[in-house]
């Protein structure tokens, strides 16, 4: 089997979406592999940050992906690891102030063409689900499905808020809310890979819609796609 044969669905969307349940979901159902794409960017520029580079010199820290070991174990969220050099760093990288770092990285062409053949390099038999912002448009464009997950920025920023609340955070919603809003802002506004649908994306607003309910939508769009494993 080719490279360019192997199956992927892609699944894009803003954070607090539901792309982290669908896609685990699809691995599960489907039994391929699955890439989140969006902890590369986090991984890189927390390694950055770590290594005192300023996010904004945009050529060192695209320098620092070639050298980072990375691992990813377990299959459900509960006993997922992210290992980068040897270490744990999977609490470190689902924290708020990661995902911000990542979203300030997102915007170097340096850096997404630094992590492109990366990611790419995640395609392999039987198949991938690829979860991130530009898989179906940039990454991967030949997905033989593309998703694109979306919510309101008030729905998002609520879930976040529960989810941070049930492992004792004390976190202010609407800081969250003004976070939320300002990574929308870059993701959706860079010039390079902008957050936005592809042509042939079959789009779900999940900001009224259950966890099941979307597992459903999903379910009946491989279905149509005559998608069988």
């Amino acid at each position: 089997m080719t490279l360019l044969s192997v199956p992927v669905i892609a699944v894009d969307g803003p954070a607090g979406v539901g792309k982290g349940v669908v896609t685990r979901w699809l691995m599960t159902h489907t039994g391929w592999h699955r890439l989140d794409s969006g902890a590369l960017y986090r991984i890189l520029a927390l390694a950055a940050h770590r290594a005192g580079i300023p996010l904004d010199e945009s050529q060192r820290v695209a320098a620092l992906a070639s050298a980072l070991d990375i691992r990813f174990t377990g299959e459900t969220e509960a006993d997922e690891a992210i290992l980068v050099n040897g270490e744990n760093w999977t609490s470190a990288l689902r924290e708020e102030t990661t995902g911000d770092l990542a979203s300030r990285i997102a915007t170097a062409t340096v850096v997404r063409d630094a992590l492109l053949q990366r990611q790419r390099d995640f395609r392999t038999a039987p198949g991938l689900i690829a979860d991130g912002r530009d898989m179906g448009t940039v990454v991967f464009p030949d997905a033989v499905l593309k998703l694109f997950l979306d919510a309101s920025a008030e729905a998002r920023a609520e879930r976040r808020h529960r989810q941070l609340s049930r492992k004792g955070l004390d976190v202010n919603l609407a800081d969250l809310f003004a976070e939320v809003r300002a990574r929308d802002e870059r993701d959706r506004t860079r010039t390079v890979a902008p957050l936005v649908a592809a042509e042939d994306a079959v789009t779900i607003d999940t900001t009224v819609m259950g966890v099941q309910e979307v597992l459903q939508v999903v379910a009946a769009l491989l279905k149509a796609r005559n998608l069988k494993f």
